[in-house]
């Protein structure tokens, strides 16, 4: 079980069924990639709150049109497979339009964000 595939696959699958709101167990690094996606404009809102007595993070999708913005989202680290890239190795998604998340040492932070402050580390997914 892979809790951040879990969550991406969550947010993504809430887009495509027209539902501006997505509900993912809580955990720090989950609201940190929430709080990344909503500043690459990926998603418009990050909540935590209790339901049945355990934290849950909201999410609010982002909807153009009963069309979602995420169009796509690729796993690229993976329990089984880890990867790691140099800030110089790294590259914009979909000619710019998608953004990279990644964990450097400083937290998790997008891409552009990484290569501003050349900064490496685990490559966990891209999203367009």
């Amino acid at each position: 079980m892979d809790p951040i595939a879990n969550m991406i696959v969550q947010l993504s699958n809430a887009g495509k069924a027209g539902r501006d709101l997505a509900v993912v167990p809580y955990s720090a690094v989950k609201e940190n990639i929430a709080n990344v996606l909503k500043s690459e404009g990926f998603v418009k809102s990050v909540e935590k709150k209790m339901a049945n007595n355990r934290p849950v993070l909201e999410v609010g999708i982002i909807l153009e049109n009963r069309i979602p913005k995420i169009k796509g989202i690729k796993r690229l680290s993976k329990t089984s497979k880890r990867v790691y890239k140099k800030s110089s190795e790294i590259r914009p998604v979909k000619s710019g339009y998608g953004s990279l998340v990644i964990s450097t040492p400083k937290g998790i932070m997008s891409g552009r964000e990484a290569k501003k402050n050349k900064l490496g580390g685990e490559v966990l997914f891209s999203i367009w």
